[in-house]
């Protein structure tokens, strides 16, 4: 999914934690500086029990669903994006799977006040783990400093 999103020069984090707590599979800034919530499902099952994905729209411009290419598609809402990979026991390690938007989705433009507070998040997160891989030696030094405080 991240390949995707670089093809199409979205700046993509996965597990995103949203303000209300809930953690998005796939949070990517695009170009235009919207912001598209992908959320990947294993299949039907994952799908249907999958209760917290509507609660992804107040946080994003525009919601997408990743699936496999066997995925029923026509169990996904008509109002969101579809991106399918294909999955298979045999894509070796280093081998990028194919992927495709099939479906892009329609926009709902986030609030001023809520893309700010997004975007600053998306930085924030960015460049923490960032840090962690460029120093991991002074992220856990804080760590530690942090816990005795």
């Amino acid at each position: 999914m991240l390949a995707l999103c670089a093809q199409s020069a979205w700046s993509a984090l996965n597990e995103f934690i949203l303000p209300d707590g809930r953690r998005a599979d796939v949070m990517a800034l695009m170009p235009d500086g919207r912001l598209a919530c992908i959320e990947i499902k294993s299949g039907p099952l994952d799908f249907r029990l999958d209760m917290k994905w509507p609660n992804y729209r107040a946080w994003c411009d525009v919601l997408y669903f990743a699936v496999d290419t066997a995925f029923p598609l026509a169990l996904l809402p008509v109002d969101t994006g579809v991106m399918t990979v294909a999955t298979s026991d045999r894509i070796l390690p280093g081998i990028v799977p194919e992927a495709a938007v099939l479906r892009a989705p329609p926009s709902h433009p986030l609030s001023p006040a809520r893309r700010r507070i997004l975007v600053t998040l998306f930085a924030r997160v960015a460049a923490d783990r960032l840090m962690r891989l460029e120093d991991p030696m002074m992220s856990a030094s804080l760590r530690s400093a942090r816990r005795v405080d």
